[in-house]
Parts: C-alpha cells; sequence; structure tokens
C-alpha cells in the first residue's frame, strides 16, 4: 500500500483529507501546533494544554464512525461560559488531562473515532509562532499575526518558533519513508510555515525519496500575500526547507462564479492567486493545471469566533484527492505508456 504524509493544518487539511480517506493508501497527517486563535487559544492559556483545534479537524476528517459522533466532535457551544467552544477540542483537552500527554490523547481519540490513518503532531512541544517584522516590532502568536493586515506592507524581517520547537519522531519517520507528501493549501504564515520551523522537519523534506506536492492555494490572503503568485509561493517554502524538493504544484483552472466572488469580496479583499507559464523560463517543478474548485459557499458556523478569518473559496476535496492518487501512480502510468507500441 502506497504511503500518503500531509504537511498542514486548519481547514486545508480537513478538506484534503476527507478526499484522500477514499482511496487504498496508508495516510498520514502531520499537523501543526502553532494555534492559538479562538477556542484552542483559550484552552491554552486557561489549562496550559497543548493546540487540540487542528488535530481535532484532521481527527475527524479521517474518522469512519458514526455521522453523530462526527458532528458531536466538531459541535460548538454558542452559549453561556463554553461559548466559542468546540466539544472536540474540549474533549482532546480532557484527554491529555487523563493521559498526561497531548501523544497519547490523539491515539485514544483516533481509536474512539476510528480513524482511517494517522493524525501526528508536528512536535510536542509547547510553541508559540512570531513574526519580527521589519519596523522593529514582532507579532506573537499565531492569532495576532493571522488577523494583521498589513504583514506584506511593512514585511517580515523573520517568522520563528519560540521556544525553538523538535520534531515528533514519527513525523520525521513517515516523511522518509513516504511515497508521496503533500503539503497545503493552507494558511501561508500560519497553518503551513510553522511545521517547516520546526527543527528537523525541512531536514526529512530534503531527504526523502518521495515526490513532494505543494497544493497552491487559490487565494491570495488579504494584507499578507496580495502580490504573490504562484511561484513566489514555491519560492518561499524552498526558502524555508533549504532546497527544492517540490516535484509537483497543483494549481486551480476554473474561475469562481459570480456569486461566489461577490460573496467572498464581502468577507475579503484578497485576490486570485495567478500563475503566468512564461513568467520563468526554467522551473525544477511541473505544475499540475486542472480545475479544483469546490462550488460550495461556506459561511461561518454559529459559535466560532474565529469564523471570519477562514478563507471562503475553497478546494474541492474529490477533485484534489484524485489529482493526488493520480501523481502518485504517475511513474508507474508513464511506464506503461513507453511500452505501449
Amino acid at each position: 500500500m502506497k504511503k500518503v504524509v500531509t504537511i498542514g493544518g486548519g481547514t486545508g487539511s480537513f478538506m484534503l483529507l476527507s478526499g484522500l480517506k477514499k482511496y487504498p493508501i496508508e495516510l498520514s497527517a502531520i499537523v501543526s501546533m502553532a494555534d492559538d486563535g479562538g477556542s484552542t487559544g483559550v484552552l491554552r492559556d486557561e489549562l496550559g494544554v497543548l493546540p487540540p483545534g487542528d488535530v481535532r479537524q484532521c481527527l475527524v476528517a479521517l474518522s469512519d464512525s458514526s455521522e453523530m459522533l462526527r458532528e458531536l466532535m466538531t459541535y460548538r457551544f454558542t452559549e453561556g461560559g463554553l461559548g466559542g467552544h468546540s466539544f472536540g477540542n474540549l474533549f482532546l483537552s480532557a484527554l491529555e488531562k487523563i493521559t498526561g500527554s497531548f501523544g497519547t490523547a490523539v491515539q485514544e481519540a483516533a481509536e474512539i473515532l476510528d480513524v482511517k490513518g494517522s493524525v501526528i503532531p508536528v512536535t510536542h512541544d509547547d510553541v508559540r509562532l512570531h513574526a519580527k517584522l521589519r519596523n522593529g516590532k514582532t507579532l506573537v502568536g499565531e492569532h495576532a499575526i493571522n488577523v494583521s493586515f498589513k504583514l506584506e506592507k511593512i514585511g517580515i524581517e523573520k517568522i520563528f518558533l519560540k521556544p525553538q520547537a523538535k520534531a515528533n519522531p514519527i513525523a520525521v519517520k513517515k516523511i522518509l519513508t513516504a511515497d508521496l507528501v503533500v503539503i497545503g493549501p493552507g494558511n501561508h504564515y500560519c497553518g503551513i510555515i510553522p511545521n517547516l520551523l520546526v527543527a528537523g522537519i525541512s531536514d526529512a523534506l530534503r531527504k526523502t525519496k518521495a515526490k513532494v506536492v505543494y497544493n497552491c492555494n487559490l487565494v491570495n490572503k488579504q494584507g499578507q500575500t496580495d502580490n504573490f503568485s504562484l511561484d513566489d509561493y514555491v519560492d518561499a517554502l524552498h526558502s524555508y526547507i533549504g532546497k527544492p524538493v517540490i516535484d509537483f504544484v497543483t494549481y486551480n483552472t476554473r474561475q469562481p462564479n459570480k456569486k461566489l466572488i461577490d460573496f467572498y469580496r464581502a468577507k475579503e479583499s484578497g485576490s486570485i492567486v495567478p500563475f503566468d507559464y512564461q513568467a520563468r523560463k526554467k522551473r525544477h517543478y511541473r505544475i499540475v493545471r486542472t480545475d479544483l474548485l469546490s462550488t460550495k459557499i461556506y459561511r461561518e458556523k454559529p459559535g466560532d469566533k474565529i469564523g471570519a478569518t477562514r478563507a471562503f473559496i475553497r478546494h474541492d476535496a474529490d477533485k484534489l484527492a484524485k489529482t493526488l492518487v493520480m501523481l502518485l501512480e504517475l511513474g508507474e502510468y508513464e511506464n506503461i505508456l513507453r511500452d505501449i507500441v
């Protein structure tokens, strides 16, 4: 069975895993541990637990349990002292307190939810994401960075984790033994980069024999990546990884319809990520241009205190998964085609 490893966090990973779990592959999700917004942020501050939010989303995405149990894990309280909290976040935090280990809590939750594959925190260290800006100021915490609309205008001098985090050994092993490693989609600075900042992850990406795919975001984030092109995203990732490792980049070619565009512009003012084939004479990666767009309109859920920061134009889980599985088997297809005379 082919081994597929995803790297990311948040709604991007939830969407990706929801599609990939339908295929006969060994699936492992490496998840960012820098989240500190909304319910997750409150639990980290008040209980001293590690961030459950992104892990919870991945567990639900890979769960083969009943629809009711999956719905329970995503239920968000809207009233009282628990207002804004996800039941799944509370559940994982309680398991961490009971077991004394977040890693063990994730394993126990995976068994309860009948998870297909594995969900792996990228680190077990308690870290915070920092962004030092060119004006001398430093933004502390993923949420503070996520809601800043002046990052691109001011410029980021350095983005880092504090304290420096060590990679979960299981995450490193999964990357080194994978057949396909999938990075993104997701928030560039807050969902993807934090994984690459964990000591040991970029080194594993440089050493793995796996094909590496980057799922380019559909839209740029206002005030942060407004002027990014597809090539800019890839260059940025390689600057953190330390060398070019990306073999393929998926890029959506379908334009959102007017209704979706109008809804998006009412919420955000980011632009569709551009790609110009002629902009670069030589690329070390191949670009898969196809329809990857979901036509659904995603609305904020009641009680979600950071709902306004989530993307409203998203990939279609099934379309993206089908494309990635095709890339996983591309070598075999090419060998077969060479033998056809």
